[in-house]
């Protein structure tokens, strides 16, 4: 039996397949962009390891280019549909982290989406690790911001009750 090759896909295919994986992803950056922090986070007590508010901006920027790449590249070297599907799922998490906390001033709600939105992310790390081990290298540097998201996330709540 032969490894798996990646689908053959040339052109317009690959070419829409990109376009999708690249809109998706800017769809979530654009609806985290609409909730910047404001008056109620400057006034919470934050763990000593927060960091400075303009870190974020380029560190999601690079980490949502990695996210649209490791989807397109996970569809293009033939991963399940059950891949893909985590893969939309923690892009639906991550889109709703910064309205839950930002927006609804819920930190308590937003650390039940991290925490989903982590376990997502392990999960298509897993999944795609052998069709598409490019793809989950590329979620590694997710994982990692999203780990030390949650602890802030979870700082913050027991630093305000």
């Amino acid at each position: 039996m032969t490894p798996a090759m990646p689908r053959p896909f040339n052109g317009p295919a690959m070419a829409i397949g990109a376009t999708v994986f690249i809109a998706l992803t800017l769809g979530a950056a654009f609806l985290g962009s609409q909730f910047p922090p404001g008056d109620w986070y400057e006034a919470l007590n934050k763990p000593s390891w927060t960091p400075p508010n303009w870190l974020f901006g380029p560190v999601w920027g690079l980490l949502y280019i990695m996210i649209a790449a490791a989807g397109f590249i996970a569809w293009r070297r033939g991963a399940s549909w059950g891949t893909i599907t985590i893969w939309v799922i923690a892009l639906l998490l991550n889109a709703m982290w910064t309205p839950m906390f930002f927006g609804a001033e819920q930190p308590v709600g937003a650390l039940v989406i991290i925490g989903l939105l982590w376990l997502a992310i392990v999960a298509f790390i897993a999944l795609s690790r052998r069709r598409a081990s490019l793809a989950a290298w590329l979620f590694v540097p997710y994982l990692l911001w999203v780990s030390y998201a949650l602890s802030l996330n979870a700082g913050i709540i027991a630093l305000n009750p």
